[in-house]
């Protein structure tokens, strides 16, 4: 018997849950990028597809290695930055996709920091070699800074479980 108690998901949640839209490799995107969390191991790719004339979304997808509200999270995300300017899609916040989504629980907010953070990170990824507009902040804001920091944990604490070799268990005396 699992002492566990479910987590109160909105309809909106459960709906996208089961019934992801947009979810796969975006075959034509002209940026992407990959968001994670150590505190949980949900990770998210996101694709996008820009239109370089106006910096409008044309089509966007992701993919999702998590929970049901981070699914739900990228797909509703997705949704919301259809046809819209990068510069609009930079503002959006992980408050907006709670509410999109009908709220999520407080445990699962930051499946929403994921999503912003990969969104983020595949526009800065996308003006990489072209000059930066007025709007995008030359430095990293607190929510992209807080990802890099996850990401480094996570590479040092890999490396150091690589390092760690199992010990050795002395079963000589069996054959005594």
């Amino acid at each position: 018997m699992s002492d566990r108690i479910p987590l109160p998901y909105s309809p909106k949640v459960l709906e996208l849950f089961r019934n992801p839209k947009n979810m796969g490799r975006l075959k034509d995107a002209n940026t992407q990028a990959m968001a994670g969390s150590l505190a949980c191991g949900d990770m998210i790719s996101i694709y996008l597809k820009i239109d370089d004339a106006n910096h409008l979304i044309e089509d966007a997808s992701f993919e999702s290695y998590g929970c049901a509200a981070n699914i739900a999270a990228s797909s509703i995300m997705t949704e919301m930055i259809k046809g819209k300017s990068l510069e609009y899609t930079w503002n959006i916040s992980w408050k907006q996709i709670s509410n999109e989504l009908g709220g999520l629980p407080v445990v699962k907010y930051h499946c929403g920091v994921l999503a912003v953070g990969a969104l983020r990170r595949a526009i800065r990824t996308y003006f990489k070699e072209k000059k930066l507009p007025n709007w995008l902040p030359k430095e990293l804001t607190p929510d992209e800074k807080h990802a890099l920091e996850e990401e480094k944990l996570i590479e040092v604490l890999s490396k150091k479980m690589e390092k760690t070799k199992k010990p050795k268990i002395d079963l000589s005396y069996r054959s005594k």
